[in-house]
């Protein structure tokens, strides 16, 4: 099978300059692949090589990622500016053909940023392809299945949350790996459950993560003050804050919406960052010890991320949808990394092209 090959496109769309990779025939069978936190479309590149040519991928840089423009997140759209930018590429002249429903493959925070493009615009989305998706209820501060928030501010996330050092270092373009904030450790540990599987990727990878733009109307954001435990609570800018409970719950509208296509739900079963025992959800990080003053489970649980989502794709079903969730063992937070045969296969019968094309 031709091994398929990407390309470098520039469009002003949605009011700013977006890079994004395209590979495949504009008349092929259209995929759009929206990258996660700390990284870029090129987090994309180790699965498009895997792809068969009959598809017509497209990958966007998010703002503020990569070599799109640098503008700001207003965090009170919660991911609303990402899915804008990405809509505003549908229509874009050459990039996919008239009128296309990609199937829309999200990654991380890319899967929060499908889901509300599938609100917004669900005449044009075919399916979706979840892998290791924010929970629907936002990133942490929230106690049960139902979202209920832990406190009135959602204390707990956003940008305040964000470990200073890690950000320094990516402000840095740290390569090294002195230390466990490093960004290239951080790869390493946090992103895979196993480092062998970066293979000669790493340094794309890398470069991938280095490329977050960071400050106040980016990574991380704003933080603001909190009475509750452990003390900051969402700021209205930047990236965490769009992730925060505060300002992304998109539960209800996703059950609630006109567009029920197809979804697939992929995640390992050692993933560290999103997961029931999340180790970047400090109210987890309290329950071992490692931040202090935790008051308890009790008063504050850690968030429930995979059976908030689990149960958000059953209401899904019963509202008229389709679902499965596909885990993968040994695997962490990056499934077309770590097992990419395999995701490109649920990829291919989402997309309805055969694995053998």
């Amino acid at each position: 099978m031709p091994r398929m090959e990407t390309a470098q496109h520039t469009r002003t769309a949605n009011g700013i300059v977006q890079r994004l990779r395209v590979a495949g025939p504009p008349d092929g069978v259209p995929v759009l692949l929206v990258h996660g936190n700390c990284s870029s479309s090129a987090f994309w590149e180790p699965l498009v090589r895997r792809l068969p040519p009959t598809l017509r991928v497209v990958a966007p840089d998010l703002r503020g990622y990569g070599d799109t423009e640098t503008a700001p997140v207003d965090a009170t759209r919660g991911l609303r500016d990402f899915a804008d930018d990405v809509a505003a590429l549908l229509d874009e002249p050459g990039l996919f053909a008239a009128g296309a429903r990609p199937v829309v493959v999200g990654h991380s925070l890319g899967g929060g940023v499908a889901m509300r493009l599938l609100v917004d615009r669900p005449d044009r989305v075919a399916g979706l392809l979840l892998a290791a998706p924010v929970s629907p209820y936002g990133f942490g501060g929230t106690r049960d299945l139902d979202g209920t928030p832990t406190t009135p501010d959602f204390a707990g996330t956003g940008a305040g949350t964000a470990n200073a050092d890690f950000v320094a270092r990516l402000a840095a373009g740290d390569r090294g790996t002195d230390g466990p904030t490093s960004p290239r450790n951080v790869l390493r540990t946090a992103y895979v459950a196993d480092p062998a599987s970066l293979r000669e990727d790493e340094e794309l990878l890398l470069d991938s993560v280095l490329s977050t733009a960071t400050g106040s109307d980016n990574y991380p954001g704003t933080a603001a003050g909190s009475p509750h435990w452990p003390g900051t609570a969402p700021g209205d800018r930047g990236v965490l804050n769009a992730l925060a409970p505060t300002h992304f719950r998109i539960a209800d509208e996703l059950v609630a919406g006109a567009g029920k296509p197809p979804v697939t739900w992929v995640r390992g079963d050692a993933d560290v960052i999103v997961s029931d025992t999340s180790l970047f959800d400090l109210a987890y990080l309290g329950s071992l010890g490692a931040v202090p003053g935790w008051p308890g489970a009790a008063d504050c649980p850690p968030q429930p991320m995979v059976g908030q989502t689990r149960a958000v794709l059953d209401r899904y079903a019963a509202a008229g949808g389709t679902y499965r969730e596909v885990v993968f063992p040994g695997c962490g937070h990056s499934p077309h990394l770590e097992r990419p045969a395999e995701f490109v296969a649920e990829l291919l019968a989402l997309t309805g092209v055969p694995a053998a094309a």
